[in-house]
C-alpha cells in the first residue's frame, strides 16, 4: 500500500447500530421509538410483540429492519386454518428414495414476522414457543438448531377486534417488549402522503434508499458488549422491587414474573449501552418499564369493567417504589 493511500477508520458497533434507527426511519414515518425497542431486542436476543390497528406499517417496519441490518427475513400470515408444521417444517415423503425428509418452515430465518400472530388458534400459536425460547424446533423428536441471530417479530391486533385469539400469558412471557404502534399524528401522516406522492414504494425498499449499514458480525460484538453493562446492587434491589409491586396491586390479577424481571434489566442495559454509557441508571428501568411489563400483567375482571389500563398501573408503581440513590 502507498504511504500516501489512506482508509476509513471502520464505524464500532454502537455507531452502526444507532445508523440502523436513522436508516429505519427513511422507509418509516413517526415510529421511532418501535425502532428503538426493535433494535433493543435484537441487541439482546429477544422477540417483541407489535400491537397496532391495521395500515401502521408494522410489516413495513420489520421489512426495512432486515434490510438495514443485512439479514434474512420471512414472513408468515397467520390465519384460522395454519397448522403447526407450515411454520415450523415437515417431513416430506420422497417417493424415489422411499425416505423422509425435512422440509424447513419459514421459522429457519433471522427475522420471522409472525403476522396477525392473534388470528390463529392456540396451537398453531404455541408452536413458536420453542423456537423462542431454545432457538430451536423439533420434528418428529429432532432438534434442529436455528440460525443466528433468530427473533419473533409478532404482529397483533388489538383484541377487541372480532375473530382473534388472544395469546395467553406462558407465550406473552415469551416475548421481551410489547410495542404499541399508535396512529401517526397530522404531520406525520401528511409526510407519508408527501413520501407515496413523490415515488416512494413499500415493496422497493432499496429504491428509497435504504440501505444495509450493520450487519450479523456487528451484532454479535454488540451484543458482547452490552453483556459488559454493569447494574449495582441497588439496581437489581430496584428492579425486583417494581416487579413485586405489580403482584400486589389491588387491580392486578397476574403480576410480573421473574422472567419480565429479566427481560427488564436486558432491555435497560441495552438501552444503556445504545446511550454510550457502561452501567445502568435507575431512568434506564424506567424508560423500559412499560413495553417491557405491560404485556406480563393480567388485569382483575372488575379493574378491566372499570377501564383501568396496564400502562397506567405500571406508571402507578414506578410512581410508589423509591428510587435508588
Amino acid at each position: 500500500m502507498s504511504t500516501t493511500e489512506t482508509t476509513t477508520p471502520a464505524r464500532d458497533p454502537r455507531e452502526r447500530l444507532v445508523a440502523v434507527r436513522g436508516e429505519v426511519a427513511k422507509a418509516v414515518v413517526g415510529q421511532d421509538a418501535a425502532v428503538t425497542g426493535l433494535v433493543i431486542a435484537m441487541l439482546v436476543g429477544g422477540h417483541v410483540l407489535l400491537e397496532g390497528v391495521p395500515g401502521v406499517a408494522k410489516t413495513l417496519l420489520v421489512r426495512s429492519l432486515a434490510q438495514a441490518l443485512d439479514v434474512d427475513a420471512k414472513r408468515v400470515q397467520f390465519t384460522p386454518d395454519l397448522m403447526p408444521g407450515d411454520v415450523t417444517g415437515s417431513l416430506v415423503y420422497d417417493a424415489r428414495t422411499t425416505e423422509f425428509s425435512f422440509r424447513q418452515g419459514p421459522v429457519f430465518t433471522n427475522l420471522l414476522l409472525a403476522d396477525e400472530i392473534n388470528r390463529t388458534p392456540p396451537k398453531t400459536q404455541a408452536a413458536l414457543l420453542e423456537a423462542m425460547e431454545e432457538h430451536q424446533v423439533s420434528v418428529d423428536g429432532v432438534p434442529r438448531p436455528l440460525p443466528s441471530p433468530f427473533m419473533v417479530i409478532a404482529t397483533q391486533n388489538p383484541v377487541e377486534y372480532e375473530g382473534t385469539y388472544p395469546l395467553p400469558e406462558a407465550q406473552l412471557d415469551r416475548f421481551l417488549l410489547k410495542l404499541v404502534l399508535p396512529l401517526p399524528e397530522r404531520g406525520q401522516e401528511i409526510e407519508v402522503l408527501t413520501r407515496h406522492a413523490s415515488g416512494f414504494s413499500p415493496r422497493d425498499l432499496a429504491g428509497a434508499g435504504l440501505a444495509a449499514v450493520a450487519g450479523a458480525g456487528d451484532l454479535a460484538a454488540a451484543r458482547e458488549e452490552v453483556r459488559t453493562v454493569g447494574a449495582s446492587p441497588e439496581l437489581l434491589a430496584y428492579v425486583v422491587d417494581l416487579v413485586r409491586a405489580t403482584r400486589s396491586h389491588p387491580s392486578v390479577s397476574l403480576g410480573v414474573s421473574p422472567r419480565g424481571a429479566t427481560a427488564l434489566l436486558a432491555a435497560a442495559r441495552a438501552w444503556a449501552w445504545l446511550a454510550g454509557r457502561s452501567f445502568v441508571t435507575p431512568d434506564d428501568v424506567k424508560a423500559l418499564a412499560v413495553p417491557a411489563l405491560r404485556h406480563r400483567v393480567a388485569l382483575r375482571a372488575e379493574a378491566q369493567m372499570e377501564g383501568v389500563a396496564t400502562e397506567a398501573v405500571i406508571s402507578g408503581v414506578l410512581r410508589s417504589v423509591p428510587v435508588p440513590r
